[in-house]
């Protein structure tokens, strides 16, 4: 990948992620942020810790690190930006003006229309989705979504891309929530209602999770963890595309509306350092 050029817009948690693992994997990587120097902290610290654990040297990938606008000679831009559709629309075709025929772009979106997205663009068959998950540099998972008007080549061109990162991608096509937020937004919503109807403790239906099923993490921890506004965010989204099913309960409102939004404000489900 040492020839490869990529763009990511916004340099949050999951922009510098993502960031982190195309530099590991030998790419150059600009980063479009405003605040430029918590972005690039983000990423060096990230990217020591994984030197720390066997990963490649943190220096060498944070000289391929450049700050600044997106270049207009980029292979792949990735969208990284929060969950507003018009926000999205506006900086993608933002970087579109700026980039060759040859390039894709991508959002990191976690639920909304590829194809609506796609709407505000010159070349909209150059956009697809690639759905990272948080903590990207940790999580193996990468959903690739396609629309009807997804050239083969660019989809061969992401699930290159995505194993050269050492991902694993499953491609899904474009409808709402795709196929992992839909069925974890159900799973934490429902999990929300138990604890809502005085079924169980979070930590009880957590651990039941965990150990009953096999997961990871319980739903409501992972709801903690990428934040109870996101979440109803997404609920809501869903809800209007899809029905009732998805509708956000009030336990998960109120949490939002008094600022309780897991760890990233300390109180979600749980209380966090």
């Amino acid at each position: 990948m040492d020839d490869m050029r990529v763009g990511v817009i916004g340099g949050g948690r999951m922009g510098a992620g993502i960031a982190q693992v195309f530099l590991a994997a030998g790419a150059h990587v600009t980063v479009q942020e405003p605040e430029a120097d918590a972005a690039r902290d983000r990423i060096a610290k990230g990217l020591a810790v994984a030197e720390s654990k066997g990963g490649g040297p943190a220096e060498e990938a944070m000289a391929r690190l450049t700050m600044d606008a997106i270049p207009a000679d980029a292979d792949l831009v990735i969208e990284a930006v929060p969950e507003d559709p018009r926000l999205k629309v506006e900086v993608l075709a933002q970087a579109e003006s700026r980039l060759g025929e040859h390039a894709v772009l991508a959002t990191n979106t976690s639920s909304l229309s590829i194809g609506e997205l796609a709407g505000g663009l010159e070349r909209p068959e150059r956009l697809i989705g690639m759905h990272f998950f948080n903590p990207v540099p940790v999580q193996e998972l990468v959903e690739i979504v396609v629309t009807k008007a997804t050239p083969p080549e660019v989809l061969a061109t992401a699930r290159e891309w995505v194993e050269r990162i050492g991902k694993t991608g499953v491609v899904v096509n474009d409808s709402p929530g795709f196929a992992s937020s839909r069925l974890g937004v159900l799973l934490g919503l429902e999990a929300v209602r138990m604890v809502e109807e005085g079924v169980a403790t979070p930590e009880d239906i957590d651990t039941a999770m965990v150990l009953g099923y096999r997961h990871p993490m319980g739903p409501l921890r992972l709801s903690d963890l990428v934040g109870l506004d996101v979440r109803l965010a997404i609920a809501e989204y869903l809800a209007a595309k899809l029905g009732p099913r998805f509708e956000p309960p009030r336990l998960l409102r109120d949490k939002v509306a008094k600022g309780e939004l897991g760890r990233k404000t300390g109180r979600g489900f749980y209380d966090w350092p």
